[in-house]
C-alpha cells in the first residue's frame, strides 16, 4: 500500500536569508543575494569572477562556538537549516530507530580540505588538526544530523553535483514509502565559495562575468545570460508519513507525492534532454499524476547558455505545448546556484509557492530568450484556487537529474 509522505517542517539559510520565512519574503521582494566578494585573496589571487551570493547570516552569528568549531562551513549550514525545520515541525517525538537522514552535497568540505593543505605546507604535519577529515568527508553534514537528532535509522548522503538534495529528497521519499522510517531529515547543503572553485568553474566558462553588476548577473532564460552565481547555504524539510503526523498533530505544509531519478551516461559535464525528460516522466509516474495536472514549475534554469534551452526542451517533450501556459519560476536569479544544496532550497520553494497560491519571480531578465518561450514568472503569479502539482527540477554534471513532486494536502 502506498503511504502519503508530507512536509511538516522546513528551514533554510541562503544568501536571500537566515530562515526560510526570510528567504521566501525576499524571494517575493525580488532580493538578489549577488554581491561583490570582500575578501582579501579575490585581489591577490586575481580571480576573473569577484562576486557570489555568500550566505547573509554567517554560521557563527548562530552557532555556538564549540559546536562551529568542529564543523566544516557545509555542516555549519546544514545544522542551522536542520534546527530550525526541526523546530518548525514541532521538534517531532519520534522513536530514535524510526528516524532517518537523507542529506546531501555537491562537492563537501572543501575549506577544511583546503585550509589543511595550506596548514601542512606551511606549518608542516603535526600542526594538522585531528578533526580534519570528519569535517571534510562529504557524509559529515549527515553523520552530524544524525548525532544532533539522535537519528539511528540511518544517515545517508548524496553527493550528485547539483542534483544532490534533489535526489536526498526521491531517496526519502522512497525509504518512508518503504517503511525505513516514519520521519526523515532531508535536504543538501553547500559552502564552496572558494578561491579553486570560482577559478575552477569560471576556468570552464560556467560563471557569469558580470563583475560590475553582481546583483543582476544572473539571468535564466535572458538573451543575455552568460552563466550562474555561486551560492552557499543549506535547505532542509522534514518528511514523514501522513499516519505519523496525524497522529501527533503536526501542521502539514503539503504532500510529496513523488520524484524521478535519472542518468545521462552523455558527457561529464554536459546534460542531454533526454535524461532530465525521463526524471520527470517518472517523479509524475511516481506520483501518480499526468502532465496535465502540473499547474507550476520550478525549473533548474541555472541562467547558462547551454543549460536553459536543454531544460525547456525536455518539459516540452513531456508536457507538450501546454508548457508554454505553465507559470515557470527560476529562483537561482535570487539565490545564486547553491550546488549541492540548491534542490533542497527549491523544494522549499515549490511547497511555499503551494501554501501561497503563488509562483516567486524571477529576477533580472532584460529581453527573454525566443527560443525559450515558457511563461516565466518575471513577478510573483499567482496560481489560483484549484488543485496544485508542482514539480521542482534539478540536474547536475556527470549527467544527474532529479525531479520531485509536491501537491496541496487534502487530508
Amino acid at each position: 500500500m502506498t503511504k502519503r509522505i508530507v512536509v511538516t517542517g522546513i528551514g533554510a539559510t541562503s544568501a536571500i536569508g537566515g530562515t526560510a520565512p526570510e528567504n521566501w519574503t525576499n524571494l517575493l521582494a525580488g532580493v538578489s543575494g549577488g554581491k561583490s566578494l570582500a575578501h582579501e585573496w579575490v585581489a591577490e589571487l586575481g580571480l576573473p569572477v569577484t562576486f557570489a551570493a555568500e550566505a547573509s547570516v554567517r554560521p557563527e552569528e548562530v552557532l555556538a562556538r564549540p559546536v562551529a568549531k568542529r564543523l566544516d562551513p557545509s555542516s555549519q549550514f546544514a545544522l542551522i537549516a536542520a534546527m530550525e525545520a526541526w523546530e518548525d515541525a514541532g521538534s517531532p517525538d519520534v522513536d530514535p530507530e524510526r528516524l532517518g537522514v537523507d542529506f546531501a552535497t555537491g562537492i563537501g568540505g572543501v575549506w577544511t580540505l583546503l585550509d589543511a593543505w595550506d596548514t601542512l605546507r606551511e606549518k608542516g604535519p603535526r600542526r594538522v588538526m585531528p578533526m580534519t577529515v570528519p569535517m571534510l568527508m562529504p557524509n559529515s553534514a549527515a553523520g552530524n544530523l544524525s548525532l544532533h537528532f539522535t537519528a539511528r535509522a540511518f544517515a545517508r548522503t548524496v553527493a550528485s553535483a547539483c542534483a544532490s538534495s534533489t535526489e536526498s529528497l526521491v531517496n526519502a521519499y522512497e525509504h518512508l514509502q518503504a517503511g525505513l522510517a516514519d520521519v526523515v531529515i532531508a535536504g543538501g547543503t553547500e559552502s564552496a565559495i572558494h578561491p579553486i572553485t570560482i577559478a575552477s568553474f569560471a576556468s570552464m566558462q560556467a560563471l557569469s562575468r558580470r563583475n560590475d553588476d553582481p546583483a543582476t548577473a544572473s539571468r535564466p532564460y535572458s538573451v543575455d545570460r552568460d552563466g550562474f552565481v555561486m551560492g552557499e547555504g543549506a535547505a532542509v524539510l522534514i518528511l514523514e508519513t501522513e499516519e505519523h503526523a496525524k497522529a501527533r498533530g503536526a501542521k502539514i505544509y503539503a504532500e510529496l507525492v513523488g520524484g524521478g531519478v535519472t542518468a545521462d551516461a552523455y558527457h561529464i559535464t554536459a546534460n542531454a534532454p533526454e535524461g532530465a525528460e525521463r526524471a520527470v516522466k517518472l517523479a509524475l509516474e511516481s506520483a501518480g499524476r499526468t502532465p496535465d495536472d502540473i499547474t507550476h514549475i520550478n525549473a533548474h534554469a541555472t541562467s547558462t547558455p547551454v543549460g536553459d534551452p536543454n531544460e525547456y526542451t525536455a518539459l516540452k517533450n513531456v508536457i507538450g505545448d501546454r508548457v508554454h501556459e505553465i507559470p515557470v519560476s527560476a529562483t537561482k536569479s535570487a539565490t545564486g546556484h547553491l550546488l549541492g544544496g540548491t534542490g533542497a532550497l527549491e523544494a522549499i520553494f515549490a511547497v511555499l509557492a503551494i501554501r501561497d497560491r503563488i509562483a516567486p519571480p524571477t529576477i533580472n531578465i532584460t529581453t527573454q530568450d525566443p527560443e525559450i518561450p515558457l511563461r516565466v514568472s518575471r513577478d510573483a503569479q499567482a496560481l489560483g484556487d484549484g488543485p496544485q502539482l508542482v514539480i521542482s527540477n534539478s540536474f547536475g554534471f556527470g549527467g544527474h537529474n532529479a525531479v520531485v513532486a509536491f501537491t496541496d494536502y487534502d487530508g
